[in-house]
């Protein structure tokens, strides 16, 4: 019976590391595309997108909304996972390097170096960056 369940677990599993990959490569893309060329309007496009959704979906869903947190919440549950933190940021750093600081610091620190990397994104994009 143990192992029908684990077999039954390995969709939620697999999905749970794909959220992991996933979004953590999204975060730092979203912090740092803005250096490359290449990847700028892209990082534009993802960060605006980000953003749009913490704020424009957060009218209903609460300020900071992100359907990846929402969906990635939703496996963790049905894989029995309780008590999960309202920032995704908070979990990684738990998850990830078993650390726990103040929720609030983290949404600070969340809000800033996103903002940071938006207003370069602006910057590299619109042409007041660094041209040859």
């Amino acid at each position: 019976m143990m192992i029908f369940t684990m077999l039954l677990n390995v969709p939620l599993i697999l999905a749970d590391w794909f959220f992991v990959v996933f979004h953590s490569a999204l975060i730092l893309f979203n912090l740092f595309g803005w250096i490359w060329k290449k990847t700028r309007k892209a990082h534009l496009i993802t960060i605006s997108v980000t953003l749009l959704s913490w704020g424009f979906l957060g009218i209903w869903y609460g300020w900071g909304y992100c359907p990846l947190t929402d969906w990635h919440w939703q496996v963790m549950e049905k894989l029995g996972t309780q008590d999960l933190p309202n920032s995704y940021i908070s979990y990684l750093l738990d998850r990830v390097l078993d650390c726990q600081p103040d929720p609030n610091w983290v949404d600070i620190g969340t809000l800033v170096f996103t903002l940071l990397a938006f207003g370069m994104s602006i910057w590299v994009n619109l042409g007041s960056g660094v041209k040859k």
